[in-house]
């Protein structure tokens, strides 16, 4: 498995990351045990990068796997915390519960981030520099969906890291295309931060042409890890195949056709639109009182599950 330093961090890591986002409650909701041991087995199998975030509500999956080999991963964590105190809060939970005296990487979580994300969330991001003067996070980042905030970070000479939302076909990228997101990352990787990408395969969308559209995110000049979210033992030997260059058959492609998608249950709906604010694809509208869901832009980022205050929203 090939690692990577992430930009001038010092940290290394495996150019297959794991996102975990899919193990938990906004996605496949495994058991904890299931989804420690899936992370555990990619461990065994030389994974040591593992993204996570807050608002994912799976740290104790991320926790229970790699006990007693914490030194020997690197997890990035994230949250959507706008001032400093509660951006505290996030930075001593992920200690707490990921039982670890530091976190390797820190982001702000900001999907749809807007122009002047850094003034708006000040304070969040104020702590996440003091917490890494401290001693407790080793590396300070943004997450994004959005091209601009991708070139405006590559202009602040604080941020570490960028974890990008690209893929070939430009799904969920919030405010151009693929070309500008490409031009975007240009200017991180010119600056030499660190940077790895996520939504590879926008969600599921572009999973029948797995190894063209992994090695398309691997194959931007300095991306130096791509995030992929798994389930089963099955797809990460699939994506560990494709990290290692390996020839991928025809009909096992096939037999991971995607037909994950969200349902928004009518009767349980309130109308109340939660779900459209973070829904950066523009997946979601509300018609006669009742959210809706485009499924053919939809990325499964299950960001609309996580805000849903009556539990009106499925992973089938």
């Amino acid at each position: 498995m090939i690692k990577n330093i992430l930009g001038k961090t010092g940290i290394s890591v495996t150019e297959l990351c794991f996102g975990t986002l899919c193990l938990g409650p906004l996605q496949k909701n495994l058991s904890v045990e299931e989804g420690a041991a899936l992370i555990y087995r990619a461990m065994e199998k030389g994974v040591n990068f593992f993204d996570t975030a807050e608002s994912y509500q799976n740290y104790e999956y991320v926790a229970k796997a790699i006990k007693g080999h914490e030194q020997e991963v690197v997890i990035a964590s994230k949250s959507t915390a706008r001032s400093y105190d509660d951006m505290e809060k996030s930075i001593q939970k992920a200690l707490k519960e990921l039982h670890r005296n530091y976190i390797d990487i820190f982001h702000l979580h900001a999907g749809s981030a807007k122009s002047d994300l850094l003034q708006e969330r000040e304070g969040a991001f104020r702590c996440l520099l003091d917490y890494k003067q401290k001693g407790y996070l080793r590396a300070v980042g943004v997450a994004t969906h959005a091209v601009h905030a991708v070139s405006k970070m590559a202009e602040v000479p604080e941020v570490d890291i960028v974890f990008p939302l690209i893929n070939k076909a430009g799904m969920g990228i919030c405010d151009g295309t693929v070309e500008d997101m490409l031009a975007a990352i240009a200017k991180v990787a010119k600056a030499q931060k660190g940077l790895y990408a996520m939504k590879s395969l926008a969600g599921g969308h572009l999973i029948d042409q797995l190894p063209q559209a992994v090695n398309f995110v691997r194959q931007i000049p300095g991306m130096q890890a791509v995030a992929m979210g798994m389930v089963t033992e099955k797809e990460l030997d699939i994506n560990l195949a494709v990290f290692e260059n390996q020839e991928i058959a025809a009909q096992v492609l096939a037999e991971m056709k995607n037909t994950k998608r969200f349902i928004f249950l009518s009767h349980v709906c309130q109308g109340c639109g939660a779900c459209v604010k973070v829904c950066h694809s523009n997946a979601i509208t509300i018609e006669n009182g009742i959210a809706k869901n485009d499924p053919e832009k939809c990325i499964l980022c299950g960001y609309c599950r996580g805000v849903c205050p009556h539990f009106a929203i499925r992973v089938v």
